[in-house]
């Protein structure tokens, strides 16, 4: 159910890493508090109108696409725009996020879409001003910068969306904090008040 003013979007869960500072686990399956990381990142986009998960399927409480991505490994801008290439309809703008931000919540999402008004799209910015793999991007300017296909494999998102105005929206709470390693995740089921 999508929440009065926003207008329909869809999302694409970017979960095709290699994980290899987790010895090659998947991370969409790994579990934080009971849920899955992938569950975690459906909740974040549980008012989009339609999801596909670039990655491996896995079960999941609601109905996703799930596509790998091509060329295979080729990083997140191959994956965007793999997942933008499986979406059955067209909608104005696209919800990205790296499956491993568990803090990602539709707060985060929404806040994104306010900040992406009057701009190209936003992007999730930490306190030192880092970009993370959390945006909402306008798809008409997605596609307008899309390369060709050899272009796009080993693609940064910074390369692919260099040329857009994106709006830049500062972290709430532990937003933008993503899993990496395995101290990674034991620090995320830490009591954020300790932070």
């Amino acid at each position: 159910m999508i929440e009065p003013g926003l207008l329909p979007f869809a999302a694409i869960i970017l979960a095709g890493g290699r994980g290899a500072r987790l010895g090659g686990a998947d991370k969409a399956s790994i579990e934080l508090a009971g849920r899955t990381l992938l569950d975690r990142a459906l909740d974040a986009v549980m008012d989009a109108s339609e999801v596909v998960v670039v990655g491996h399927q896995v079960p999941t409480e609601r109905p996703v696409t799930f596509v790998l991505e091509d060329p295979r490994h080729g990083g997140p801008a191959a994956g965007l725009l793999t997942g933008r290439d499986a979406l059955l309809r067209t909608f104005p703008t696209l919800a990205v996020l790296a499956v491993d931000m568990p803090h990602l919540t539709p707060a985060t999402l929404r806040r994104l879409h306010e900040a992406a008004v009057g701009h190209q799209g936003a992007v999730l910015v930490d306190a030192e001003g880092r970009r993370h793999l959390a945006y909402v991007l306008h798809t008409q300017h997605l596609d307008a910068v899309r390369p060709g296909r050899e272009e796009q494999h080993n693609m940064s998102m910074r390369a692919l969306l260099a040329d857009l105005d994106l709006a830049e929206v500062a972290q709430v709470g532990r937003e933008s904090e993503d899993i990496d390693t395995w101290t990674d995740l034991r620090d995320a089921h830490e009591d954020p008040q300790q932070h």
